[in-house]
């Protein structure tokens, strides 16, 4: 009988790629969502799907029957919500419900998603890693913040004996980003050419599927309580930006903005926010986090996991790819 594993957020952008890895390695995965969630991410693939939320636990007890593992990859992933308070009340207090769900129902192994935003960067730019220290008041915003707990929950629970292993992606991109993520947005604007202009800063870009094939390899490998870097190619955000034009005909952005000018926009943008009920396109959040060049190091995964990483440029050329077949270019 193959290894019965629940995903949460299965429907999302990282999660539907996380099912697929896992069907692909003939595990029997079932999907917990939302009972109002769009499920189209995971059409035609061999899933049960099952509705539960992070802050009803014994919807969690329920999905979680029979399953020998856990990949807990549902997270509120936005720089900016009305009340901030929503994104750790489901980042963290959500992991608790789910980890505390998981030691009932008798889980085997679990399969943490975290992020890179909770390890620390390094002052020249060089790329960070699983041990580059972070303080919880380095971090930047409620999503930041919510992720840092959340991850520290888990290293005492791991510490504690729960066999829980943390992935930390960095900046996933590539197909079926439906909402779409703050870098597919990036990516989505740039395609569409409103983006003529940037400012200095950097991220680590990786392929979501191969993210998800680090999924497995850290549930099949990974050491109890240790964290991985899940990355790819660190890049400046002129070169993404440049890439994508050139994948998509256009010209590209050559103005670069000092960050002091965009943070008053980001202000204002938050302001009408308010106001108009939708979310910004900047965040303030968003720009103060731009200070810094993301980048790191997924070394460890690669000597322990066994991790590969395709190049950027293929991850950005399968994301514009699925945003034209699904209309969000026209």
């Amino acid at each position: 009988m193959n290894t019965r594993v629940l995903v949460s957020g299965a429907n999302g952008f990282v999660g539907s790629a996380v099912v697929r890895a896992l069907v692909r390695h003939d595990y029997a995965v079932r999907g917990l969502v939302r009972a109002s969630s769009n499920v189209s991410n995971l059409s035609g693939l061999e899933v049960e799907i099952v509705h539960g939320d992070l802050l009803d636990p014994s919807s969690l007890e329920h999905a979680l029957t029979g399953c020998e593992g856990l990949f807990h990859v549902a997270a509120d992933y936005r720089l900016w919500a009305p009340d901030p308070r929503v994104i750790g009340r489901t980042n963290l207090r959500g992991t608790h419900n789910i980890l505390v769900a998981a030691q009932r129902r008798g889980v085997r192994r679990i399969v943490h998603t975290s992020s890179v935003a909770t390890l620390g960067l390094n002052a020249d730019a060089t790329p960070a890693d699983e041990e580059t220290p972070s303080r919880l008041a380095d971090m930047i915003g409620a999503y930041k913040r919510s992720k840092y707990l959340s991850e520290a929950l888990v290293r005492r629970c791991a510490h504690a004996g729960q066999d829980i292993v943390i992935v930390n992606p960095a900046a996933p991109v590539g197909p079926r980003d439906a909402k779409p993520t703050p870098t597919g947005r990036t990516i989505l604007d740039a395609a569409r050419g409103k983006m003529p202009a940037y400012v200095d800063t950097g991220l680590c870009v990786v392929h979501v599927e191969d993210v998800a094939e680090g999924h497995v390899l850290a549930f099949e490998r990974g050491r109890r309580g240790r964290r991985y870097v899940l990355g790819g190619d660190n890049l400046s955000l002129h070169d993404i930006l440049a890439t994508v034009a050139g994948l998509t005909g256009r010209r590209a952005p050559w103005l670069r903005l000092p960050h002091a000018a965009v943070l008053p926009v980001a202000y204002a943008a938050e302001a009408w926010a308010r106001i108009s009920g939708r979310a910004p396109l900047i965040t303030v959040d968003g720009v103060k986090l731009s200070r810094h060049k993301m980048y790191f190091s997924s070394r460890r995964a690669a000597s322990e996991l066994g991790y590969h990483a395709r190049p950027a440029r293929a991850a950005l050329a399968d994301a514009i790819q699925w945003f034209r077949d699904n209309g969000y270019l026209g």
